[in-house]
């Protein structure tokens, strides 16, 4: 593909998507929301995406009460539609997951101790951080947790880290009553960060789509698949809604990445080109495409065609 701009293509693409919440059976949440059908929409919109995304992170509450049967679904759906984008798929736990059955389902395997792993997508790695704590809605990690990631990057990774989890550590102003199940100790977690390698941190549990940063490094937070929490509700002090579902692509170059929020229904288009006009770019310069996208007077911008 032709360099149209300043930048080459991104190293990696890697699709994040959070908080698909199912439900075993097909069971609606809170009576009115499909959840299976929100996932399938994600995955549908993911398909198209090109190029395709290296890997599938999915930062948690990947079943909305813990169900094996959830997370056998779950791993139906997902790991065929990874597989024939060519993508990896990076579960996170989330605090509506339970350990023993998300480690059965997903990973064959019976231990129910915090489920943190890491997976390497063409140089960059990916730790999958288990922020959740049994029996409660809040994000913690334990002594043990923090060493082994500290452990993990010591050694830096050929382009880097992006940590995925669940609870993300930053500020919530414009959700108030998450501020009471949110990632505790986060000074913590920011003395392993600093200085490291991590170039981003990944992470769900809020229901919309924001951005801080944490230790100096860039905080991601996607929307969810099954209901988003309006960030500006009328005399409402939470407000779950069914509508502005999302994921984020991330792509990642050498000195930064870029994120860009996917909803999950496309709007009705007003203005558009067709894909012949790709195809027409790449039999022309640089300078010729520029020239024709840009100036005022060009066919491209007076109706005329290219």
């Amino acid at each position: 593909m032709k360099q149209l701009g300043q930048y080459p293509p991104p190293r990696h693409a890697i699709a994040h998507l959070s908080d698909p919440h199912l439900l075993a059976g097909g069971r609606l949440q809170y009576g009115a929301v499909d959840t299976e059908a929100g996932l399938a929409r994600s995955l549908a919109r993911l398909a198209a995406v090109d190029p395709p995304p290296q890997a599938l992170v999915l930062t948690g509450d990947l079943t909305d009460t813990g169900e094996p049967a959830a997370y056998e679904r779950l791993r139906a759906m997902v790991e065929p539609a990874a597989e024939a984008m060519g993508a990896v798929v990076v579960w996170v736990m989330g605090n509506h997951d339970e350990r023993a059955p998300y480690a059965r389902a997903l990973f064959d395997s019976d231990d129910d101790g915090p489920q943190d792993r890491v997976y390497e997508v063409d140089g960059l790695r990916i730790v999958a951080l288990d922020t959740s704590v049994p029996g409660y809605h809040h994000g913690d990690l334990t002594d043990g947790q923090l060493a082994w990631l500290a452990d993990v990057l010591a050694t830096p990774a050929p382009h880097g880290t992006l940590l995925a989890m669940h609870h993300p550590p930053l500020p919530l102003p414009m959700l108030r009553g998450a501020e009471l199940i949110e990632l505790h100790e986060q000074h913590r977690l920011a003395a392993v960060v600093e200085g490291s390698d991590v170039r981003g941190i990944l992470s769900g549990h809020l229901h919309f789509t924001t951005w801080s940063t944490f230790a100096g490094v860039p905080v991601s937070v996607a929307s969810a698949s099954c209901y988003t929490s309006d960030p500006a509700p009328v005399d409402r002090f939470i407000s779950g809604v069914d509508g502005s579902q999302a994921f984020t692509m991330v792509h990642a170059y050498d000195d930064r990445l870029v994120h860009t929020v996917v909803p999950l229904v496309p709007g009705p288009e007003v203005n558009g080109l067709g894909l012949d006009i790709r195809d027409a770019l790449e039999t022309l310069s640089v300078e010729e495409a520029v020239e024709l996208a840009s100036s005022k007077t060009s066919p491209f911008n007076t109706g005329g065609g290219a």
